[in-house]
């Protein structure tokens, strides 16, 4: 496999976790250690976050809503919305300015700074770039139903290791209403998706995902 898919999909400065996540190979090696290194980013954090509880750290600026439920370890940054009955699980990272809406799941992912995932989404062990958006009903599916480890990539795979991988999203991707990420999903930077489609294998960047076999450049 062509081991540059990730190159240029993250600009790691608009998350702070980035650093972090720079520092592997592939971005999904940062999934592994991303409980215990949440854990030890929050004691490290300006006085503007405040430890809502044991392992919850929250900006000041952010707004979290009284029906929603947020485990440790997590982060929410400056700026960022976190609308009633949304569940996040624990070991997330929410960026700046980002959106997580209604009935919406994150586990053991990062989301960089301006990701809206506002409606009914689904977010567990992937890392969403900056300002992309999954649109209402749009899941990453992070466990194979054989639940062997995961791959990235359909013809040519990259093995992970990895039981749970949903997607790795770019920056600018706009992924329509209820699309399905399956495991190992890669979706370029400024690359869209078409509503209702199963994404499936790796997408190149400035593209157009009209079914998952039907691909064009944009223009």
């Amino acid at each position: 496999m062509d081991t540059t898919i990730f190159q240029g999909i993250l600009d790691y400065s608009h998350s702070v976790a980035g650093e972090y996540i720079k520092s592997f190979n592939y971005p999904f090696g940062a999934l592994n250690g991303l409980k215990d290194y949440i854990f030890a980013l929050g004691k490290t954090l300006p006085a503007d976050y405040a430890e809502i509880k044991e392992g919850v750290w929250v900006h000041r600026t952010a707004t979290v809503a009284p029906t929603a439920y947020i485990g440790a370890p997590a982060i929410v940054c400056r700026g960022a919305e976190i609308r009633h009955c949304a569940f996040i699980r624990g070991s997330a990272i929410v960026g700046e300015g980002c959106v997580v809406g209604n009935s919406t799941e994150i586990k053991n992912s990062v989301l960089f700074d301006g990701v809206q995932v506002p409606h009914y989404n689904y977010v567990g062990d992937s890392i969403l770039g900056y300002r992309s958006h999954l649109g209402a009903g749009a899941i990453t599916s992070n466990v194979k139903s054989d639940r062997t480890p995961v791959a990235v990539g359909r013809e040519e795979r990259l093995e992970t290791g990895l039981k749970k991988l949903g997607a790795i999203v770019g920056d600018y991707a706009e992924i329509g209403c209820n699309c399905v990420l399956n495991p190992g999903t890669v979706i370029g930077r400024r690359t869209s998706a078409y509503p209702l489609t199963s994404l499936r294998g790796v997408y190149p960047a400035d593209s157009i995902i009209k079914s998952t076999d039907n691909i064009v450049k944009r223009k």
